[in-house]
Protein backbone atom coordinates (compact mmCIF):
# COMPACT_ATOMS: atom_id res chain seq x y z
CA UNK A 1 0.00 0.00 0.00
CA UNK A 2 1.75 3.29 -0.94
CA UNK A 3 2.10 6.09 1.75
CA UNK A 4 0.54 8.87 -0.89
CA UNK A 5 -2.01 9.32 -3.30
CA UNK A 6 -2.50 10.41 -7.21
CA UNK A 7 0.76 9.06 -8.04
CA UNK A 8 2.60 8.99 -10.85
CA UNK A 9 5.73 7.13 -11.90
CA UNK A 10 8.62 7.73 -13.88
CA UNK A 11 10.20 4.00 -15.29
CA UNK A 12 11.60 2.98 -18.48
CA UNK A 13 12.05 6.54 -19.78
CA UNK A 14 8.63 7.11 -19.67
CA UNK A 15 5.99 8.88 -17.13
CA UNK A 16 3.01 6.56 -16.02
CA UNK A 17 -0.29 7.35 -14.69
CA UNK A 18 -0.64 5.39 -11.05
CA UNK A 19 1.70 3.32 -8.93
CA UNK A 20 2.95 0.91 -11.53
CA UNK A 21 5.36 -2.76 -10.72
CA UNK A 22 9.22 -2.09 -11.18
CA UNK A 23 11.26 -4.91 -9.95
CA UNK A 24 10.73 -8.38 -10.67
CA UNK A 25 10.88 -11.05 -7.84
CA UNK A 26 14.29 -12.07 -8.77
CA UNK A 27 16.15 -8.91 -9.58
CA UNK A 28 19.02 -8.52 -6.34
CA UNK A 29 17.47 -5.85 -4.92
CA UNK A 30 14.11 -7.72 -4.32
CA UNK A 31 15.46 -9.94 -2.56
CA UNK A 32 18.78 -8.83 -0.79
CA UNK A 33 17.86 -5.83 -0.45
CA UNK A 34 19.99 -3.47 -2.43
CA UNK A 35 18.24 -0.82 -2.91
CA UNK A 36 18.46 3.28 -2.27
CA UNK A 37 15.70 6.14 -2.34
CA UNK A 38 16.33 9.88 -1.77
CA UNK A 39 13.10 12.34 -0.83
CA UNK A 40 12.24 15.81 -1.63
CA UNK A 41 9.32 18.10 -2.18
CA UNK A 42 7.08 20.12 -3.85
CA UNK A 43 4.46 22.58 -2.31
CA UNK A 44 3.39 26.09 -3.27
CA UNK A 45 5.05 25.49 -6.57
CA UNK A 46 8.73 25.01 -5.72
CA UNK A 47 10.84 22.05 -5.40
CA UNK A 48 13.69 22.78 -2.42
CA UNK A 49 17.21 21.53 -2.92
CA UNK A 50 15.67 19.03 -5.93
CA UNK A 51 19.31 18.42 -7.06
CA UNK A 52 20.99 17.91 -3.91
CA UNK A 53 18.48 15.22 -3.68
CA UNK A 54 19.24 13.65 -6.73
CA UNK A 55 22.98 14.22 -6.47
CA UNK A 56 22.88 11.90 -3.05
CA UNK A 57 20.57 9.13 -4.28
CA UNK A 58 23.65 8.53 -6.83
CA UNK A 59 25.95 8.75 -3.99
CA UNK A 60 23.98 6.20 -2.11
CA UNK A 61 23.81 3.74 -4.71
CA UNK A 62 27.71 3.83 -5.43
CA UNK A 63 27.46 3.43 -1.21
CA UNK A 64 25.77 0.36 -2.11
CA UNK A 65 28.31 -0.84 -5.03
CA UNK A 66 24.84 0.12 -7.64
CA UNK A 67 25.86 1.63 -10.20
CA UNK A 68 24.00 4.79 -10.62
CA UNK A 69 22.60 5.09 -14.32
CA UNK A 70 20.62 9.14 -14.36
CA UNK A 71 22.64 11.84 -13.82
CA UNK A 72 21.87 14.50 -11.51
CA UNK A 73 21.05 17.04 -14.19
CA UNK A 74 19.27 14.97 -16.32
CA UNK A 75 17.24 13.17 -13.14
CA UNK A 76 16.10 17.19 -11.98
CA UNK A 77 14.72 17.48 -16.12
CA UNK A 78 13.25 14.26 -15.48
CA UNK A 79 11.55 15.00 -11.93
CA UNK A 80 10.46 18.68 -13.33
CA UNK A 81 8.50 17.04 -16.07
CA UNK A 82 6.54 15.00 -13.50
CA UNK A 83 5.78 17.97 -11.59
CA UNK A 84 4.30 19.50 -14.60
CA UNK A 85 1.75 17.45 -14.92
CA UNK A 86 0.11 18.48 -11.05
CA UNK A 87 -1.56 21.69 -10.19
CA UNK A 88 0.89 24.12 -8.51
CA UNK A 89 -0.81 23.78 -5.35
CA UNK A 90 -0.55 19.84 -5.03
CA UNK A 91 2.30 18.90 -2.33
CA UNK A 92 4.21 16.04 -3.46
CA UNK A 93 6.64 13.54 -2.20
CA UNK A 94 9.39 13.09 -4.89
CA UNK A 95 11.25 10.08 -4.81
CA UNK A 96 14.09 9.03 -7.25
CA UNK A 97 15.42 5.35 -6.09
CA UNK A 98 17.65 2.74 -7.73
CA UNK A 99 17.96 -1.33 -7.04
CA UNK A 100 20.07 -3.74 -8.50
CA UNK A 101 18.92 -6.03 -11.06
CA UNK A 102 21.69 -8.84 -10.98
CA UNK A 103 24.35 -10.07 -8.03
CA UNK A 104 27.79 -10.90 -9.34
CA UNK A 105 30.30 -12.46 -7.15
CA UNK A 106 28.35 -15.43 -4.95
CA UNK A 107 25.25 -14.05 -6.06
CA UNK A 108 25.74 -11.47 -3.37
CA UNK A 109 27.66 -8.52 -4.57
CA UNK A 110 25.27 -6.85 -7.08
CA UNK A 111 26.37 -7.17 -10.68
CA UNK A 112 28.21 -3.44 -12.19
CA UNK A 113 25.81 -1.61 -14.54
CA UNK A 114 22.90 -3.56 -13.87
CA UNK A 115 20.71 -0.94 -11.99
CA UNK A 116 16.73 -0.51 -11.70
CA UNK A 117 15.92 3.17 -11.96
CA UNK A 118 12.15 5.02 -11.33
CA UNK A 119 10.72 7.86 -9.92
CA UNK A 120 8.09 7.95 -7.52
CA UNK A 121 5.66 11.04 -7.27
CA UNK A 122 3.24 10.87 -4.50
CA UNK A 123 0.46 13.53 -3.01
CA UNK A 124 1.54 13.84 0.57
CA UNK A 125 0.27 17.32 2.57
CA UNK A 126 2.75 19.11 4.27
CA UNK A 127 2.30 19.12 8.06
CA UNK A 128 -0.04 22.10 9.72
CA UNK A 129 2.35 24.90 11.40
CA UNK A 130 0.85 23.81 14.32
CA UNK A 131 1.96 20.00 14.23
CA UNK A 132 4.00 18.96 16.91
CA UNK A 133 4.80 15.54 18.28
CA UNK A 134 6.90 13.79 21.78
CA UNK A 135 9.84 11.84 21.95
CA UNK A 136 10.68 8.79 24.26
CA UNK A 137 14.20 7.21 24.57
CA UNK A 138 14.62 3.32 22.43
CA UNK A 139 16.86 0.57 23.44
CA UNK A 140 17.92 -0.02 19.32
CA UNK A 141 20.58 2.52 18.21
CA UNK A 142 21.69 3.60 15.28
CA UNK A 143 24.78 1.30 13.69
CA UNK A 144 28.25 2.52 12.89
CA UNK A 145 29.48 1.99 8.90
CA UNK A 146 31.26 -1.17 9.87
CA UNK A 147 28.06 -2.79 10.56
CA UNK A 148 25.71 -0.88 7.91
CA UNK A 149 25.74 0.98 5.19
CA UNK A 150 24.66 4.10 7.29
CA UNK A 151 26.51 6.59 4.46
CA UNK A 152 23.81 6.08 2.20
CA UNK A 153 20.11 6.31 2.11
CA UNK A 154 19.61 3.20 1.79
CA UNK A 155 16.17 0.69 2.69
CA UNK A 156 18.07 -2.18 4.44
CA UNK A 157 18.17 1.14 7.32
CA UNK A 158 14.62 1.32 7.74
CA UNK A 159 13.75 -1.72 9.49
CA UNK A 160 15.69 -0.39 12.33
CA UNK A 161 13.91 2.95 12.28
CA UNK A 162 10.83 0.95 12.23
CA UNK A 163 11.44 -0.61 15.51
CA UNK A 164 12.50 2.52 17.02
CA UNK A 165 9.73 3.95 16.13
CA UNK A 166 7.23 0.86 16.87
CA UNK A 167 8.69 1.09 20.72
CA UNK A 168 7.93 4.38 20.85
CA UNK A 169 4.15 4.20 19.46
CA UNK A 170 3.85 1.84 22.17
CA UNK A 171 5.00 3.68 24.83
CA UNK A 172 2.34 6.61 23.81
CA UNK A 173 5.00 8.55 22.28
CA UNK A 174 5.12 9.92 18.30
CA UNK A 175 8.85 9.75 17.79
CA UNK A 176 11.66 7.86 19.45
CA UNK A 177 15.09 10.15 20.15
CA UNK A 178 17.99 7.81 19.28
CA UNK A 179 21.57 7.12 20.79
CA UNK A 180 24.92 6.34 18.43
CA UNK A 181 27.36 3.29 19.52
CA UNK A 182 28.39 5.36 22.50
CA UNK A 183 24.99 6.38 23.98
CA UNK A 184 25.04 9.87 22.77
CA UNK A 185 22.04 11.60 20.76
CA UNK A 186 22.17 10.55 16.84
CA UNK A 187 18.94 11.46 15.27
CA UNK A 188 15.36 10.36 16.14
CA UNK A 189 14.01 7.21 14.01
CA UNK A 190 13.04 9.22 10.86
CA UNK A 191 14.47 13.28 11.41
CA UNK A 192 17.42 14.61 12.31
CA UNK A 193 17.10 16.57 15.76
CA UNK A 194 17.88 20.04 17.41
CA UNK A 195 17.68 21.35 20.47
CA UNK A 196 18.05 25.38 21.76
CA UNK A 197 19.27 26.56 25.01
CA UNK A 198 19.73 30.01 25.77
CA UNK A 199 19.16 31.44 22.52
CA UNK A 200 21.64 29.44 20.92
CA UNK A 201 20.78 26.15 19.05
CA UNK A 202 22.45 22.93 19.18
CA UNK A 203 22.46 19.61 17.44
CA UNK A 204 24.44 16.23 16.98
CA UNK A 205 27.94 16.44 15.37
CA UNK A 206 28.09 13.94 11.98
CA UNK A 207 30.28 10.97 13.38
CA UNK A 208 29.44 8.89 10.83
CA UNK A 209 26.60 7.01 12.27
CA UNK A 210 23.63 8.94 11.04
CA UNK A 211 22.61 11.01 7.82
CA UNK A 212 23.00 14.56 8.40
CA UNK A 213 20.65 15.38 6.09
CA UNK A 214 20.26 18.02 3.50
CA UNK A 215 17.15 19.72 5.43
CA UNK A 216 19.83 20.18 8.62
CA UNK A 217 22.07 21.60 6.75
CA UNK A 218 19.90 24.30 4.92
CA UNK A 219 18.26 25.37 8.48
CA UNK A 220 21.95 25.38 9.85
CA UNK A 221 23.17 28.30 6.64
CA UNK A 222 19.92 30.02 7.12
CA UNK A 223 20.21 30.33 11.09
CA UNK A 224 24.31 31.17 10.53
CA UNK A 225 22.95 33.83 7.91
CA UNK A 226 20.48 35.15 10.50
CA UNK A 227 23.23 35.69 13.00
CA UNK A 228 21.90 32.10 15.26
CA UNK A 229 24.63 30.46 17.32
CA UNK A 230 24.73 27.12 15.93
CA UNK A 231 26.68 24.27 17.56
CA UNK A 232 27.25 21.02 16.08
CA UNK A 233 28.69 18.70 19.02
CA UNK A 234 28.13 15.72 21.04
CA UNK A 235 25.14 15.35 23.17
CA UNK A 236 23.31 13.47 26.32
CA UNK A 237 20.16 13.07 26.82
CA UNK A 238 20.62 15.15 30.02
CA UNK A 239 21.37 17.98 27.44
CA UNK A 240 17.13 17.69 25.62
CA UNK A 241 15.92 17.37 29.16
CA UNK A 242 17.88 20.93 29.83
CA UNK A 243 16.82 22.39 26.39
CA UNK A 244 14.37 25.02 26.36
CA UNK A 245 12.89 24.05 22.74
CA UNK A 246 13.36 21.21 20.48
CA UNK A 247 12.32 20.73 16.67
CA UNK A 248 12.98 17.80 14.31
CA UNK A 249 14.45 18.73 10.77
CA UNK A 250 13.33 16.39 7.96
CA UNK A 251 12.63 16.47 4.62
CA UNK A 252 8.99 15.29 4.87
CA UNK A 253 7.78 18.08 6.75
CA UNK A 254 10.84 20.10 7.08
CA UNK A 255 10.63 21.50 10.64
CA UNK A 256 8.10 19.84 13.43
CA UNK A 257 8.33 20.89 17.23
CA UNK A 258 8.97 18.44 19.79
CA UNK A 259 6.19 19.29 23.03
CA UNK A 260 7.55 16.82 25.38
CA UNK A 261 10.60 14.45 26.00
CA UNK A 262 10.26 11.72 28.89
CA UNK A 263 7.82 13.80 31.04
CA UNK A 264 10.20 17.30 29.90
CA UNK A 265 7.89 19.73 28.70
CA UNK A 266 8.89 22.44 25.88
CA UNK A 267 6.96 25.14 24.52
CA UNK A 268 7.08 26.10 20.85
CA UNK A 269 8.87 28.83 21.01
CA UNK A 270 10.46 31.37 18.88
CA UNK A 271 13.43 30.05 17.76
CA UNK A 272 11.21 26.89 16.22
CA UNK A 273 8.96 29.46 14.38
CA UNK A 274 12.04 31.07 13.58
CA UNK A 275 13.79 28.77 12.20
CA UNK A 276 10.40 27.26 9.96
CA UNK A 277 9.99 31.10 8.58
CA UNK A 278 13.83 31.54 7.75
CA UNK A 279 13.06 28.18 5.70
CA UNK A 280 10.13 29.43 3.98
CA UNK A 281 11.42 32.57 2.99
CA UNK A 282 14.81 30.86 2.04
CA UNK A 283 12.69 28.49 -0.43
CA UNK A 284 10.47 30.87 -1.90
CA UNK A 285 13.56 33.37 -2.82
CA UNK A 286 16.41 30.64 -4.04
CA UNK A 287 15.26 27.35 -3.02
Amino acid sequence: MATGTNIRTYFNGTWHDGDIPVMNAADHGAWLGTTVFDGARYFEGIHPDLEPHCARVNRSAEALMITPTVETAAMVEIVKEGLATYPKDTALYIRPMYWALDGGDLGIVPKAGATGFCVSLEEIPMAPQRAVTTLTTTRFRRPVIEDAVVNAKAGCLYPNNARMLAEARAKGYGNALVADALGNVAETSSANVFMVRDGEVFTPIPNGCFLAGITRARHIANMQADGIKVHETVLTFDDFHKADEVFLSGNMMKVTPVSEFDGTIYRSGPMTRRVRQLYWDWAHSDG
